[in-house]
């Protein structure tokens, strides 16, 4: 029945019942309520085996970074963004159980729910498998997919900061330029000043994206030879 979905994650279930509770969600467990329960338990254990299979193979593969940059790497590794993106690759929300609304409302796709799902199966494999197996789903999935550069969560306007505070009495200034387009797709254009003159520009889906990508343009134009290690 999981052939397909078994074939992506490269791991067969012995016991099909554990897959089955990964793909079951809260909204179908409540509507049947037939004794079948949710993957929530499950994917509470499979977050910390992420985490922990995640933490382990960066502090082996960059023994020089240090615990701030292994700590935002980890982050965009395992944040539901990405956990939805490694979903999408073998197809996991189509073989979830949902209730009837959230299946017609589009949960299928919905990032929150197949990252957990996600987590879900991971915990499923550790506990039919063994830690081996969730961790070579973890490795084919999630790691063979290192972001290149700077983590997506990289904290720009910090990094910028501390640049600038090299030198005595500077003054860095954010100022929101611009915000366009409806509720649902909201554009927000933010400049970033240093001593009162405009250092970067950017633009972001919020306020704070905005000032980060201002803060990322600054550093590209005021410290080239930082912005490249």
């Amino acid at each position: 029945m999981y052939t397909e979905l078994e074939r992506g994650l490269g791991y067969t279930f012995q016991n099909q019942s554990l897959l089955e509770n990964a793909l079951t969600h809260s909204s179908y467990a409540n509507e049947r309520r037939d004794g079948r329960t949710s993957n929530e338990r499950l994917e509470f254990l499979g977050d910390s085996i992420l985490g922990f299979v995640v933490a382990d193979f960066l502090y082996r593969r960059y023994p020089e970074k240090p615990e701030g940059d292994l700590t935002r790497i980890r982050a965009d590794l395992v944040c539901e963004r990405n956990l939805a993106k490694a979903a999408a690759t073998i197809r996991l929300g189509e073989f979830l159980y949902l209730g009837h609304g959230e299946d017609h409302g589009g949960g299928r796709t919905r990032d929150s729910i197949v990252s957990d799902a996600m987590e879900s199966v991971l915990a499923a494999s550790y506990l039919d498998g063994g830690f081996q197996a969730a961790k070579g789903i973890i490795e084919r999935l999630i790691l063979s997919d290192l972001p290149a550069g700077r983590p997506g969560n990289f904290d720009y306007k910090t990094m910028l900061q501390e640049l600038v505070q090299r030198e005595k009495d500077q003054l860095i200034h954010y100022e929101l330029v611009s915000e366009t387009g409806p509720d649902h797709d909201k554009r927000f254009v933010a400049e970033v000043l240093l001593n009162g003159q405009v250092v970067g520009e950017g633009e972001g889906r919020s306020k704070k994206r905005a000032e980060q990508a201002a803060a990322d343009q600054a550093i590209q134009r005021l410290f080239p030879e930082e912005y490249a290690k």
